[in-house]
């Protein structure tokens, strides 16, 4: 079952499929944008975001016990995370390889009981574009208009244009967002 996307202030479990393997990572966010950005910097390349899926939960724990539903079944297919996720952002035990089928049919089984279930891609262009209005100061601060006030550090510029990056991949036009000077860096 799907619907238009809620953002805030709902739970989600989560399927995360890579983009380039049956590969994938089950968990459970209060943000899911939040969640897939802090596993790899080029998220949204790494995943397969038009085979992915939200299943909103009512409360953390409901959340958090479809997860388990989730991934409870799939022991046999339990994986280490792959060595380019950042290490930093955990879950490093819910990842499971070669179970896209029976992943599929226990989504479908979850929308079938009544649950939620939103594609990840739309859900994830809608929490962008939600979200779009904080490009502008977040933007001029990771590169200031004056030289001489830029940080000297080639990390700082990456994550930016990562981020503008992630919203061109979900076909969000992020310039109208940004200040002129970081739309004319960006080209």
């Amino acid at each position: 079952m799907t619907m238009t996307p809620r953002i805030d202030g709902h739970w989600f479990a989560y399927v995360f499929p890579c983009a380039w393997e049956d590969y994938c990572k089950i968990g459970f966010s209060r943000d899911p944008l939040g969640r897939i950005s802090a596993l790899h910097r080029r998220w949204f390349e790494f995943f397969d975001l038009h085979h992915g899926w939200l299943v909103e939960a009512e409360s953390q724990r409901d959340a958090r016990d479809l997860e388990l539903e989730l991934r409870g079944p799939l022991k046999l297919h339990r994986s280490p995370a792959p060595l380019t996720v950042q290490e930093r952002a955990g879950g490093k035990t819910e990842w499971v390889r070669g179970a896209s089928e029976p992943l599929v049919a226990a989504v479908a089984g979850l929308a079938e009981r009544g649950y939620y279930v939103h594609p990840l891609r739309p859900w994830l262009h809608a929490a962008m574009l939600q979200r779009a209005d904080r490009l502008y100061a977040w933007s001029a601060a990771q590169l200031p208009e004056e030289e001489s006030h830029r940080h000297a550090r080639a990390d700082i510029e990456a994550a930016l244009r990562d981020a503008l990056d992630a919203h061109e991949a979900l076909g969000i036009d992020p310039r109208p967002w940004l200040p002129a000077h970081v739309a004319g860096w960006f080209g």
